[in-house]
């Protein structure tokens, strides 16, 4: 026997954001242990072509604050991706001690980087008119809760 049970939208909604929330938590693990960077390298990388397509520069400084780990983390981590050949390293002219960091290949795909982000996008893009500002306010909020928990 199937136990029916009718669910108002918004608890419809809430629960489709958990499925997405355990969803990413899964995918982060995997990441980890079985295909590419990992999902801070992968957010690096994004930050990185980003403010090399706006024509400005990226410190590791920068980089560990925008992601919330520690500068011996990105350390690590900008190590790897310069071993891959995705970034490069340039010393910063007003500050010889420091460097900057930019995108090996501008040629990249920045969805090469992140494939979800480019289906999302694509996902995003065929959503009727006026939806897209709907739900992106409601994940945004969503956001803010996952944000503020545990600081």
């Amino acid at each position: 026997m199937t136990i029916e049970i009718e669910d108002d939208a918004a608890t419809t909604a809430a629960r489709a954001v958990e499925r997405l929330r355990l969803a990413e938590a899964r995918l982060a693990r995997r990441r980890q242990s079985e295909c590419g960077p990992s999902e801070n390298a992968r957010a690096a990388m994004r930050v990185i072509l980003d403010r090399a397509d706006h024509g400005a520069t990226v410190t590791p400084s920068e980089i560990a604050q925008h992601l919330g780990i520690s500068a011996a983390s990105v350390t690590g981590m900008l190590d790897r991706l310069h071993a891959g050949g995705l970034i490069a390293f340039v010393v910063n002219p007003t500050d010889r001690r420091s460097k900057f960091i930019v995108p090996f290949d501008r040629g990249a795909d920045p969805d090469a980087v992140d494939p979800v982000t480019a289906q999302i996008r694509a996902f995003a893009a065929a959503l009727p008119d006026g939806t897209a500002d709907q739900v992106a306010a409601f994940l945004d909020r969503v956001r803010e809760v996952v944000d503020s928990e545990c600081t």
